[in-house]
C-alpha cells in the first residue's frame, strides 16, 4: 500500500454521478495504483452507501471536502458522517465571493474555530483548503493571514493547495514550512503554461518546484498528499492521475 499518496476524487467528478458510476470509478482508481481517496464531487449523499462502495473497491477514505455551511452549521450531523466514513481530516473547500472581505474572513475564522473544536473532540482534524483569492491584499492584510492568525491551531489546520498558493503569488514550499505543526494534509497539483494561460497538468509535467515542495513536506511531516487535477484539458482523467502517481514515485514519494 502507498501510505502517503491519495487521490482527491474531484478530479473524476464527471464519473461519480450515480452509485453505479462511483462503484466502477473507484475500482479504476484502485487499478491505477491508489489506495487512499479524499471524498469530493460524489453524487451519492448517503454516507453508509458511499462507505460500502469505497470498501468494496479496496480503498480507504480518510478525508473529505464538505460544504462550508454543512461543516459550520450542521456540525453534529457532519461529525456522524465522519465517524461512518472513517475520516481523520476534513477540509473547508471554498468560500463564496461575498465572504472574501476582511469581516468575512474574520467570520470564517470564528465559525471554523467553533466547528473545529467539535470535530477535534471526535478525533477529526478540520483544515482549510485555499485557492488564490485568499492571497489578495486587502489593505495591508490577506484573507489567508486572518484565517490562520485568528484561529486556534488545535481547531483549524491547513490543507495547502500548492498550485493555488503559487497562483496567488506566494511560494508553496515557504508556506508549507510556515504551517509546520499545522499541515497534516496537502493537495499536490501541477501548474504549466500553454500560450498565455496557466494550465493544470499531471504532477511532474509542468513547472512547479517539486524538489523544494516535497522537501518542505517531509520537514513538516505532512501525513497525506492528495493528487488533484481540476481540469484535464481534454486528456483522459484516468491517464492523468496515473501520470501523477508514476511521476511522484519517480520523485521518491511512496
Amino acid at each position: 500500500m502507498n501510505k502517503k499518496v491519495g487521490l482527491q476524487l474531484y478530479t473524476l467528478r464527471e464519473y461519480l454521478k450515480t452509485e453505479s458510476d462511483i462503484a466502477q470509478t473507484l475500482k479504476k482508481v484502485k487499478a491505477v495504483g491508489y489506495d487512499i481517496v479524499q471524498i469530493s464531487g460524489c453524487g451519492v449523499s448517503d454516507v453508509k452507501v458511499l462507505s460500502n462502495l469505497v470498501k468494496d473497491a479496496g480503498l480507504i477514505s480518510n478525508s473529505v471536502h464538505e460544504k462550508y455551511d454543512r461543516i459550520t452549521k450542521e456540525t453534529d450531523a457532519f461529525v456522524e458522517d465522519c465517524r461512518v466514513m472513517g475520516y481523520t481530516t476534513a477540509a473547508i473547500p471554498h468560500l463564496p465571493e461575498e465572504m472574501r472581505t476582511i469581516e468575512g474572513y474574520k467570520k470564517v475564522a470564528r465559525e471554523a474555530n467553533a466547528a473545529g473544536e467539535k470535530l477535534a473532540k471526535a478525533g477529526v482534524i478540520l483544515t482549510y483548503h485555499n485557492h488564490d483569492f485568499e492571497f489578495e491584499n486587502l489593505g495591508g492584510i490577506r484573507g489567508i493571514d486572518i484565517i490562520y492568525g485568528e484561529t486556534n491551531p488545535k481547531f483549524l489546520q491547513s490543507e495547502l493547495d500548492v498550485y493555488w498558493v503559487q497562483s496567488g503569488g506566494a511560494d508553496p514550499a515557504a508556506w508549507i514550512l510556515k504551517m509546520k505543526g499545522r499541515a497534516p494534509i496537502v493537495h499536490l497539483k501541477e501548474m504549466g503554461i500553454k500560450g498565455k494561460e496557466h494550465v493544470m497538468l499531471p504532477v511532474g509535467e509542468g513547472n512547479m518546484n517539486w524538489q523544494s515542495i516535497l522537501k518542505a513536506l517531509e520537514e513538516v511531516k505532512t501525513g497525506f498528499y492528495y493528487v488533484e487535477q481540476d481540469r484535464c484539458n481534454g486528456e483522459d482523467p484516468f491517464a492523468c492521475i496515473k501520470k501523477s502517481l508514476d511521476n511522484l514515485k519517480k520523485m521518491g514519494v511512496e
